[in-house]
């Protein structure tokens, strides 16, 4: 058992070549499509969408999904939902190539994996509320917004790790 750990353990990029490729990733974005990458706009395209097939006499009086519904044209037809699926497709990939493709969660000893499910949903909730109000993930505001030097882009950075450090502090004892 040993052993196979100590071989999984070698499948991981380093961080800074992982990091490096994003980068590269970002200028590639800029030059071929004229922006950055994103990600929660994908998020709301999907619940637009779903909204406007349960019930389109709502989604049509809504003053934010209305802006998205267009005769003849469904907000996935996005380039946001194209670089999620693919986003997607990619992790998967990744994970069959290199052996890592397993169902299951990651928790502390501390903690059950149920309650690990419900801190990781509250996070996901809360950050996906958050790049609403932003009006940008980390991704999209973050990331593409500081590499063409925004300053906006700098203060959603420090923001996101900067509220993340101070949560982090409080949730310790759930993972040490």
């Amino acid at each position: 058992m040993k052993g196979k750990k100590q071989k999984n353990r070698h499948v991981y990029w380093n961080p800074y070549f992982g990091g490096f490729l994003l980068g590269l990733l970002i200028i590639a974005t800029f030059y071929l499509t004229g922006r950055g990458l994103g990600a929660s706009g994908a998020v709301k395209s999907t619940v637009v969408t779903m909204v406007n097939t349960v019930a389109p006499a709502h989604a049509e009086n809504n003053a934010y999904y209305s802006k998205f519904i267009k005769e003849g044209e469904s907000p996935m037809n996005n380039w946001l939902v194209f670089e999620a699926i693919g986003v997607l497709l990619g992790a998967f990939l990744s994970g069959a190539l290199t052996g890592r493709l397993k169902l299951k969660v990651q928790h502390s000893p501390k903690i059950s994996g149920r309650r690990r499910l419900m801190f990781a949903l509250m996070g996901g909730l809360l950050f996906g509320l958050g790049a609403q109000i932003a009006r940008g993930c980390t991704s999209g505001a973050a990331l593409s917004g500081m590499a063409v030097l925004s300053v906006g882009g700098f203060i959603t950075m420090i923001s996101i790790f900067g509220t993340g450090f101070i949560v982090a502090y409080f949730f310790r004892k759930n993972w040490i």
